[in-house]
């Protein structure tokens, strides 16, 4: 099967002003380089749809969406938290975004596919049920699993979060949710300062220091993260794929490869072809240096399309 790619050009049209780091750029840098990648043929483009407010009521407070499709300014801009603003473009990009989970979810869960990554704008995974934070509006990534839980009734979910920053609105989405494995890797302490204790069994954090390495990365990932997923044998795995953990990222302090990108997809896809029919959907998160994000998400699809 090819690696199917669910996107909108609405994404590349929501932005937050010209110096602010979560730019259009991002996604059109990842387009580019999945076009060009040697294996492009092997790609199959979706557009995606709009999310609902029903899929988004799953995770998010009716009160908060409403708040959202109201503040939706028809120029200028309208500021949310410290860096997180709307523009006119906002909301259909943040709805098609979300979409783009819930399609890929549709396609993995019915059999059509096996794989998919949401190559997305804007980001979600900071996204909590009551509020936009972290350059999020929805968790576009929440908002699949939970589409695959009230939708396909699936009785175990893992999400693998390795954004550089910890996806504190996915846990909170799912902290009193046991069919949903989460972990996450994240430097600390660091935004957006989460606490590391007090957690129910099925919520699995790897703190990581400043200047954490490949090495040490890796470890993390086989040590840690491949017997909490083989133990659990999810019969999906979603992935909140961040790549600023990169050591050119200028948001952050761990020092990752591009090739520990592809290293990690690799294991998670390996457990997927043992516990979930290779069923594996990605998501953009964040990364902040263009050239660096392009090569790391090629290494990250190519690991999605060889480990199958």
């Amino acid at each position: 099967m090819p690696l199917s790619i669910f996107t909108h050009e609405d994404c590349l049209k929501h932005e937050m002003g010209p110096y602010h780091p979560e730019s259009p750029a991002r996604l059109e840098s990842v387009l580019l380089a999945l076009k060009n990648a040697e294996w492009s043929d092997q790609l199959q483009w979706h557009s995606s749809p709009k999310a609902t407010k029903e899929q988004l009521e799953r995770v998010h407070s009716k009160k908060y969406i409403d708040s959202i499709f109201s503040l939706a300014p028809s120029q200028g801009y309208v500021q949310l938290d410290p860096d997180t603003m709307m523009n006119a473009n906002t909301l259909p990009a943040a709805l098609h975004a979300a979409g783009a989970v819930v399609a890929a979810v549709d396609e993995v869960l019915s059999g059509r596919i096996m794989r998919a990554f949401c190559a997305v704008r804007p980001p979600g995974h900071h996204a909590e049920p009551d509020f936009a934070m972290g350059f999020c509006f929805f968790n576009n990534i929440a908002i699949g699993v939970q589409h695959a839980l009230s939708v396909y009734h699936l009785q175990r979910i893992a999400i693998v979060d390795f954004d550089v920053h910890h996806g504190n609105g996915t846990e909170s989405m799912f902290l009193k949710e046991p069919k949903v494995c989460f972990w996450s890797s994240f430097q600390h302490p660091f935004y957006p300062g989460t606490n590391l204790t007090g957690k129910p069994s099925h919520i699995h954090l790897c703190p990581l220091s400043a200047g954490t390495n490949s090495h040490q990365f890796r470890q993390k990932v086989d040590i840690q993260l491949i017997p909490i997923l083989e133990e659990f044998k999810p019969e999906c795995i979603f992935v909140s794929a961040g790549f600023d953990a990169h050591f050119n990222d200028p948001l952050a302090n761990v020092k990752l490869t591009s090739q520990d990108y592809g290293y990690i997809m690799k294991r998670v896809c390996d457990i997927a072809n043992k516990c979930s029919k290779g069923r594996v959907i990605s998501t953009l998160e964040g990364g902040y240096h263009l050239a660096a994000l392009s090569e790391s998400v090629i290494l990250h699809a190519q690991s999605m399309l060889n480990s199958r």
